[in-house]
């Protein structure tokens, strides 16, 4: 099921798949899907929210997976991914694609006023608290402090928020 609220904007351009039976897509009032943004269901039934006053550019793919969750005053630069599923793969006598998938870290959790920066990957258990701003081309696996910068690769924080 989809969910926009009447003052939501989507482009045309963007991709949102409903192919999963119970999960749902929800987009706040006021909030923005840019061109070439993909919503798929993949690798479980978990539910994509979005909140109030959201911006998403250009290109980011979104798995909704075991769920996300985005917050109010989300920004999100081009190009991020949020993944959060992950496949199985230990057994090499069976293909990965025949594996199903791990059990869940939790989603993915996003607060309100965010700042993701482009080409960001944002893993299943990432939980970005209340005001905090990720540095483009960050991957994302566990919890990030609120009102806190981080950047880089391995994350690592650089900065807070005065």
């Amino acid at each position: 099921m989809i969910d926009i609220h009447p003052t939501a904007y989507i482009s045309h351009l963007a991709d949102i798949e409903d192919s999963v039976r119970g999960s749902l897509i929800a987009l706040g009032a006021h909030s923005k899907i840019d061109s070439f943004v993909k919503i798929k269901p993949a690798g479980g039934i978990g539910n994509l929210h979005i909140g109030e006053q959201v911006t998403i550019n250009s290109g980011c793919v979104f798995y909704t997976g075991n769920g996300i969750y985005i917050g109010n005053h989300v920004v999100i630069a081009a190009n991020c991914t949020f993944a959060p599923v992950n496949h199985a793969y230990q057994k090499k006598d069976i293909l990965i694609r025949n594996q199903g998938f791990l059990p869940s870290k939790g989603g993915i959790l996003i607060e309100d006023d965010v700042w993701v920066g482009a080409n960001c990957v944002l893993l299943d258990g990432a939980v970005l608290r209340r005001g905090c701003v990720v540095g483009a081309g960050s991957i994302v696996r566990g919890e990030l402090k609120q009102y806190t910068v981080y950047a880089g690769q391995p994350l690592t924080q650089i900065g807070e928020r005065q």
